[in-house]
């Protein structure tokens, strides 16, 4: 028969969990274009422009 204790010793779940959410933070902060302090921002400009048709 089961005495019904539990140990409770979850810590090296939580820090598994806790370090999957930093990954995914940092991550998300450089697809989403971030910089770190100290880096070249980079700029980049798109320019469009429709071709020129004669009107007839």
């Amino acid at each position: 028969m089961a005495d019904g204790t539990t140990s409770g010793n979850n810590g090296m779940l939580y820090f598994i969990v806790g370090a999957l959410c930093i990954v995914v933070a940092g991550g998300a902060f450089f697809m989403l274009g971030g910089t770190l302090p100290g880096q070249k921002e980079s700029k980049t400009e798109i320019k469009i422009e429709l071709p020129k048709v004669d009107k007839k």
